[in-house]
């Protein structure tokens, strides 16, 4: 099995995709979070708290969670390449044992999409702490809870990688999966979100269960007040985290069945 791991790991930074991987995580991570932080949330319509205060400091990180549809998009691009180049089959061929080379390729990717959310999570915090110091403010969030904030996203970004996996392995075709994950989690979600009566949903959606887990309210909120209406419910962090587990375990087990059940032509 190891064998296998390591001969996937070889695979994918085989690829450009690897470079791209970084490239966006330093841009997803560290971009929104520089930007708002620069400028100031405090300046923002509607206002939030500053980046002085730990709850402003919380927000302006917690944003982030709001990138996640780029790993999620990302593990889709990296299985459908699979089968667009057909390398897929070719793995096959050389271990017969599907079950197994399955297993190894959602281990990779997995731990990648972790990798990925430890660099999106390092940008962002480094982008806060450099703007606060541009900018000569003192931030007051302790550095344990911005540690956990920051541990909570890379989780997640994990766990889209996984998601995305699962959808590139049902669609195949990387035009339709691309175009599923931007047209869901770029668009969809929103707009359950802020759907009377269908927006209780929101919390069990993995949208919803992320902003559950790293207490990021402030755009479900913002988007109840300025409708006048009642937002949709969020969860405790651990029940953010048992959904977003569930989804892992659900997409893991699509992404390892259908390839299973499906002629590769």
């Amino acid at each position: 099995m190891m064998q296998l791991i390591r001969g996937e790991f070889t695979r994918l930074w085989s690829v450009r995709l690897p470079r791209w991987v970084l490239l966006a995580a330093v841009l997803s991570g560290g971009g929104l979070t520089g930007i708002l932080s620069l400028t100031g949330p405090e300046n923002a319509t509607p206002p939030m708290p500053g980046i002085d205060t730990p709850e402003g400091a919380g927000i302006t990180v917690g944003i982030g969670g709001l990138m996640l549809f780029v790993p999620a998009l990302l593990g889709t691009i990296a299985v459908t390449s699979e089968y667009r180049h057909r390398t897929i089959g070719t793995t096959f061929l050389a271990v017969p044992q599907r079950r197994r080379v399955l297993l190894a390729k959602l281990i990779v990717y997995g731990l990648s999409g972790l990798v990925y959310g430890v660099i999106a999570s390092g940008a962002s915090a480094l982008a806060l702490v450099g703007a606060a110091a541009v900018r000569g403010i003192s931030l007051t969030i302790a550095p344990a809870e911005l540690l956990v904030l920051l541990a909570k996203l890379a989780v997640a970004a994990a766990v889209y990688v996984v998601l995305g996996v699962a959808i590139g392995a049902l669609a195949h075709n990387q035009l339709v999966a691309v175009g599923i994950v931007l047209g869901y989690f770029y668009f969809l979600e929103y707009v359950l979100m802020i759907i009377p009566g269908l927006n209780a949903i929101y919390a069990y959606l993995p949208g919803g269960a992320t902003a559950s887990l790293t207490a990021f309210t402030f755009l479900t909120d913002t988007v109840a007040a300025e409708m006048s209406t009642s937002g949709p419910a969020s969860m405790s962090p651990a029940g953010g985290a048992l959904i977003l587990l569930a989804y892992c375990a659900f997409s893991s087990v699509v992404a390892a069945l259908v390839p299973l059940r499906r002629d590769l032509t």
